[in-house]
């Protein structure tokens, strides 16, 4: 690997840091990045992985985590995580694409049936070969978190079926995926900013968009857009890891000691997340959203044919396809 004025200046950034982090007089003080901010489920997930791995080590090592980016975008981090540069990162799959590529199925629209049904996924046996892709880029997979559902919302009507979607215009994000998807959902996929979508949605622009609860509420999209369609069409997980150089450095007893508390952390994440969810549609619903939850999917999952045989190429890429789907 080589690397880039990123890293050299998080390299810089990060040796600055030390100083900080060493006041707090452990033996051991690794540091961890997250681009979310403070208060975020998967900050306060990674915090609480640090109190667990504090008190068993009698303090001997202490994790202190760097929310809202301080040490650099999710992309820029893996890689410093990659060098040793800094210990642990939190980021979504999407941003390991170019680093493990199965981790791009999992982008897949409607690849999982539920939250319940990813986090069995995660915390089972394709969970644990994705660890083994990781360790080969110098990651340490420690644990899976939630990272939320994306759906649909718009401005013109509920939409309860396929048909309810025909000619309509969604802002996606930047990507192949999302805006085959559209396509084959018979929507117009537009992609756009996010900073942009308030205006265009409330100028007619677009019709809607789609994302998770939180950012629904805290965007002010749902003042715009009050039809809210609870399909969840992408759930991506969230991944914690580890430094490579840093985890060989730890006796076997104390990895042990970080990975049952990082797995731990993974616990209360996903109920800090279902919490935050439901506080979310408490709060849009609210002010006038209108959630429409009963619908049927399997047309929509259906409708997805054309992308699995564009994306899902190869015989290993089926075979990870079908077991997820598989997993009860």
């Amino acid at each position: 690997m080589k690397l880039t004025t990123t890293t050299l200046a998080g390299l810089l950034l990060s040796a600055a840091l030390v100083t900080g982090a060493s006041a707090q007089n452990c033996e051991l003080t690794l540091r961890s990045s997250d681009t979310h901010p403070d208060g975020y489920p998967t900050v306060e997930g990674v915090k609480a992985m640090a109190e667990e791995v504090k008190e068993k080590t009698d303090g001997r090592i202490c994790i202190e985590v760097f929310p809202s980016a301080q040490l650099g975008e999710e992309k820029d981090t893996i890689e410093q995580t990659q060098f040793g540069v800094i210990d642990m990162v939190r980021a979504s799959f999407g941003t390991f694409n170019d680093i493990v590529p199965d981790t791009q199925l999992f982008s897949l629209p409607y690849l999982f049936r539920s939250e319940q049904h990813m986090h069995k996924v995660m915390d089972g046996p394709i969970g644990d070969e994705l660890g083994e892709a990781f360790a080969e880029k110098d990651l340490v997979a420690l644990a899976y978190y939630d990272g939320g559902a994306r759906s649909f919302y718009n401005s013109q009507k509920p939409i309860q079926s396929i048909e309810d979607l025909q000619g309509m215009k969604f802002r996606v994000m930047q990507n192949d995926v999302f805006v085959d998807m559209m396509d084959a959902l018979g929507a117009n996929a537009t992609p756009m900013p996010y900073g942009e979508v308030y205006s265009a949605i409330q100028t007619g622009v677009i019709d809607g968009a789609e994302n998770n609860y939180p950012s629904y509420d805290s965007s002010g999209h749902a003042e715009v857009a009050k039809y809210f369609t609870l399909d969840q069409h992408l759930m991506v997980p969230e991944l914690v890891a580890m430094s490579k150089m840093t985890w060989d450095k730890l006796s076997p007893e104390d990895q042990e000691i970080v990975l049952t508390a990082a797995q731990n952390s993974a616990v209360l994440e996903r109920k800090l997340w279902a919490e935050q969810e439901e506080a979310s549609r408490a709060k849009v619903e609210e002010a006038g959203a209108e959630i429409i939850a009963d619908i049927d999917k399997q047309p929509f999952i259906d409708a997805m044919a054309p992308v699995y045989e564009k994306y899902v190429t190869t015989p290993e890429a089926q075979d990870l396809v079908q077991r997820i789907r598989d997993t009860e």
